[in-house]
């Protein structure tokens, strides 16, 4: 699918550009998202991938990853029956989906191409999406977060009187998301048209061939490893208690007698946990998985440095599918067609009641992130911070993601040309969102 949608884009965009006169922008935009893409995405991804696959490779070796699984194998042997559940790439799911819900995206980005690495791993057919792979990606593209914190900030930024008040209906949203995502990504998998040949991509002997292969894959990363000593328990106890001491301030902080700003004072308690969960999480991280590795004997720093090597390849591996597809979005923007498809469709849509002002966000946001974020800008300072369009727009990109950037970088990754029903799931899933939070923001705002 994503071939005939990036053949429409590039087109499209020449036959807009053409009849509006807007050639000149639609060549000059094409460069400058080419370049974005290798020196403003790929090459900043380095080092960020660098530090969390080299973090992730001490996590597996000492048997945290393992552990992580099988402590929520319940619910992901529903979600991802097809994979065994004890494996490495359930761990790196669930760390994955966790540093979305918390906002973390420069950790999120390199956990999830290192999941979309593990199930590669799992794949009878490089190059096709395995269907864990559709669901995965469904999951991602429904903006699973708790707090939608650049949309706060923009609330905040422009005087809103409660700009927090979207983080309920965000909560609300992104789970109608995620379920219709996963439950749209199972129903089309069983459909003919994405249905995958069984002598496709790969002979019968390579199938048997790669069955074995995975057959052979290790489930557990702890075979091997030393019992931790008690002094090393004792060590992890008073480590966690420190960072329960540092979470119970920032949640708390009048008990401990220390000043709060006006803004951190109109807070509610709901919002004061998540927001010291997601402030301590990376520092958590960062300290507390080495700190458990060398207690398992694990040689922390060659162990790091071997894992932070995939992080380069990493990058350059998504660099083309980067250039393809923000050159098309670029093109498709600076052309004209968003505002062609706002126009076309505002008659439509004013007949459902949906409000046409938020049409070019919801349009622009499974493209970009950027561009998005600037059309909610313009409608927080149009309307005020705390309008019903405001709030409905907070909502909205709170709760969706850049469906089409996450599939270029995620498959990419991989090497995966071949989308099957992954498109569909996540166009769902961000459908289900704007729905959703243009009917629960009446509700609750209106």
């Amino acid at each position: 699918m994503l071939n005939y949608i990036w053949l429409g884009l590039m087109v499209c965009a020449v036959l807009i550009g053409g009849w509006n006169g807007q050639l000149k922008d639609v060549a000059d935009k094409s460069l400058e998202m080419a370049n974005l893409a290798v020196v403003g995405i790929a090459f900043a991804l380095i080092g960020v991938m660098a530090l969390w696959l080299g973090i992730m490779r001490l996590a597996e070796r000492a048997g945290l990853v393992a552990l992580l699984a099988r402590a929520l194998r319940p619910l992901m042997r529903k979600i991802f029956p097809e994979i065994p559940p004890e494996h490495p790439a359930m761990g790196s799911m669930l760390l994955n989906i966790a540093a979305n819900m918390l906002g973390l995206g420069n950790a999120a980005t390199p956990l999830g191409l290192r999941a979309m690495k593990d199930l590669e791993s799992l794949n009878p057919r490089p190059g096709t999406a395995t269907n864990a792979m559709c669901t995965f990606l469904a999951i991602n593209t429904s903006g699973i977060q708790l707090i939608p914190v650049t949309a706060i900030a923009i609330l905040a930024a422009n005087q809103s009187t409660n700009p927090t008040a979207i983080v309920g209906t965000s909560i609300i949203c992104t789970a109608c998301a995620a379920v219709s995502g996963v439950l749209m990504a199972k129903f089309l998998s069983r459909l003919p048209v994405f249905r995958v040949a069984k002598n496709s991509q790969i002979t019968k002997a390579e199938s048997r061939e790669r069955k074995v292969e995975i057959e052979k894959t290790p489930v557990t990363e702890v075979a091997g490893l030393q019992p931790m000593k008690w002094w090393g328990e004792t060590i992890i106890v008073a480590f966690l208690m420190f960072f329960a001491f540092l979470f119970l301030r920032m949640v708390f902080p009048e008990i401990f007698g220390l000043q709060i700003s006006p803004d951190e004072a109109t807070q509610n308690l709901f919002i004061r946990i998540v927001s010291a969960v997601s402030l301590l999480s990376i520092p958590f991280l960062l300290s507390a998985i080495p700190l458990f590795a060398i207690l398992r004997r694990v040689k922390v720093y060659e162990e790091f440095v071997d894992g932070a090597k995939e992080g380069f390849d990493v990058a350059i591996r998504i660099i083309p599918y980067l250039v393809a597809m923000l050159v098309a979005v670029g093109m498709f923007r600076a052309a004209g067609g968003i505002d062609l498809l706002s126009r076309a469709l505002s008659p439509v849509l004013n007949v459902v009641g949906f409000p046409t002002d938020l049409l070019p966000m919801v349009l622009v946001r499974p493209l970009s992130g950027s561009g998005s974020l600037g059309f909610f800008t313009e409608l927080v300072k149009h309307f005020g911070p705390d309008s019903l369009i405001s709030r409905t727009g907070g909502t909205i990109y709170g709760s969706t993601e850049t469906t089409f950037y996450v599939l270029a970088v995620y498959f990419g990754a991989v090497g995966v040309k071949r989308t099957r029903h992954a498109v569909l799931a996540g166009l769902t899933a961000d459908f289900v969102s704007v729905v959703v939070a243009v009917t629960v923001c009446r509700i609750i705002f209106g």
